[in-house]
């Protein structure tokens, strides 16, 4: 049960800044904890829902059969996959959503966070974006333009879990709280700071800094000084170090909950030499083949980590719940034609289309979960806070927020479905930088079937039926005015309920009406 409350309790002390970090009271014995389960979060960087073998499409595609994941196959035949699992189109709105179980209209860390009390936003001859959340997530109120958030890790660690946190953070800008994990309720971090993408996946480039041994900000990855100089990719250092943390695990008596945030398959992209000169050799061309050794070596890890549960028989009591943060990168350098690398969905990252907000998702849950299952319910990002803490057995915590989020462990069980009479929403009044189909200020609702986005920039509808075009070429807006009217009631009614933000016009400095308004 979620309830309300101001943040209190023993502070903990943060590595990166000195500054104490309220906590909330009511941890958990450690007899209490040790019969929970351990959990691992599997968090990609910029996976499209093609960019495996695995396929999540009623058929097999190319795409399908160009990657080679055989951790995800095994992992998708030991656990159920969601064909139809969403998050928000770019990074930082959804890892704040996975934190807190808010939506992003609800949280306003609506783009993609890096430098302190600034915006990323691009240029528009037509529109000025609102004061989002520049600043991200953080644990504390005191922070300007940052959402205040009893944070998922915090919950877990303060119900006996041991709390590791490796790779890909982004949960805040530099200088701020959150910029380190362990100010988000890890007990470890590992290589995770605000940036959003490495400056180099080499360990002989240093991971981006500028010289072995240091941290250069912004992009440098931090806390892998060991690997220096050495020839190692960063997908397979943080795997090692995880596992690692894995292993010190084992000797506190708790469950662990690991945070594997994979930098991987976020650009730039480098060849994982490991992987790389097959997909050459078969033909693929250069930067498919980069992109392709790393989509392998990211399956790799899954591997490496689920064979370290087996040995250390810790498999029948871990959770792996797999996803990805935004839909496929589709631009260049990327070769073939652009917006089109997650077909047959339509564009890409950044995109409120398909291909820029669903995801591959798969889970395992040994002795609840029915081993090679699939859900074609629809679920949202904010749907694994409350998830995770009912796997793990908590059902008393307390949170500042209000929680969007709805449990998927029905569908999970084939017990019911949350997603019944359920309508998805998608908020970004922002400027992600590049262009393409269905790339801008919008806001979407999914409702059943249908589709409804709304751009913002001229005020113009699309509507799609997405159970029969999935790749939406056929927008009905002209020809069923009354389900489009019907929907951004809808729509505009939830943003203005969770006090969602609106782009303006620079012609008059008025906000752009709401989807409703414009009717």
């Amino acid at each position: 049960m979620n309830r309300l409350m101001n943040a209190a309790g023993i502070g903990r002390i943060s590595v990166l800044t000195g500054t104490i970090v309220p906590l909330l009271a009511g941890c958990k014995s450690e007899k209490e904890s040790a019969i929970r389960p351990n959990i691992i979060m599997f968090m990609v960087d910029d996976m499209g829902w093609q960019d495996t073998s695995v396929p999540f499409w009623k058929e097999k595609t190319p795409f399908n059969l160009r990657y080679r994941t055989p951790a995800m196959e095994r992992l998708a035949s030991e656990g159920m996959m969601f064909t139809q699992a969403y998050a928000s189109s770019v990074s930082s709105p959804t890892r704040v959503s996975l934190m807190t179980g808010m939506n992003a209209a609800r949280h306003r860390v609506t783009n993609w966070t890096l430098r302190r009390d600034t915006s990323v936003d691009g240029h528009s001859d037509v529109l000025s974006y609102p004061q989002w959340n520049v600043n991200g997530v953080q644990p504390v109120d005191s922070i300007a333009r940052s959402v205040y958030a009893t944070m998922l890790p915090q919950i877990l660690r303060e119900n006996g879990y041991y709390t590791i946190h490796c790779g890909k953070a982004h949960f805040g800008a530099m200088t701020t709280l959150t910029a380190n994990p362990i100010n988000c309720g890890f007990d470890v971090n590992i290589a995770g700071h605000a940036a959003g993408g490495p400056g180099s996946y080499l360990g002989t480039e240093n991971f981006g800094n500028a010289e072995a041994g240091t941290h250069t900000l912004p992009w440098g990855v931090p806390g892998l000084e060991k690997y220096h100089s050495d020839s190692i990719f960063l997908t397979e250092a943080l795997t090692r170090e995880a596992i690692a943390a894995l292993d010190k695990s084992r000797t506190t008596g708790k469950p662990f909950y690991l945070y594997m945030a994979h930098y991987a398959v976020h650009a730039p992209f480098y060849a994982d030499e490991r992987f790389y000169q097959k997909y050459r050799d078969s033909g693929v061309e250069e930067y498919e083949s980069r992109y392709s050794s790393m989509v392998e070596g990211m399956d790799k890890s899954l591997g490496d980590l689920m064979d370290f549960l087996d040995k250390n028989n810790l498999s029948e009591n871990t959770i792996i719940l797999f996803m990805s943060d935004n839909g496929g990168y589709s631009l260049r350098p990327r070769e073939g034609e652009i917006h089109t690398h997650n077909k047959p969905l339509n564009s890409g990252k950044g995109s409120a289309y398909e291909g820029g907000i669903r995801e591959p998702m798969i889970v395992k849950w040994p002795g609840k979960v029915k081993p090679g299952t699939r859900c074609s319910d629809y679920l949202l990002i904010e749907d694994f806070y409350p998830t995770i803490l009912e796997m793990a057995g908590i059902t008393e915590y307390k949170t500042v927020q209000t929680v969007d989020g709805k449990s998927f462990v029905p569908m999970l069980l084939q017990s019911g479905t949350t997603a019944s009479n359920r309508d998805l929403f998608w908020h970004y009044p922002n400027n992600w930088g590049p262009t393409g189909p269905g790339i801008g200020a919008t806001s979407t609702i999914r409702s059943g079937n249908w589709k409804l986005i709304y751009f913002y920039e001229d005020k113009h509808f699309e509507l799609y039926n997405i159970n029969d075009d999935i790749g939406e070429l056929n927008n009905l807006a002209a020809v069923n005015p009354d389900k489009v009217k019907e929907m951004a009631v809808k729509l505009g009614s939830y943003l203005r309920n969770v006090d969602a933000q609106r782009p303006s016009f620079k012609s008059t400095g008025k906000e752009v009406e709401w989807p409703d308004e414009t009717l």
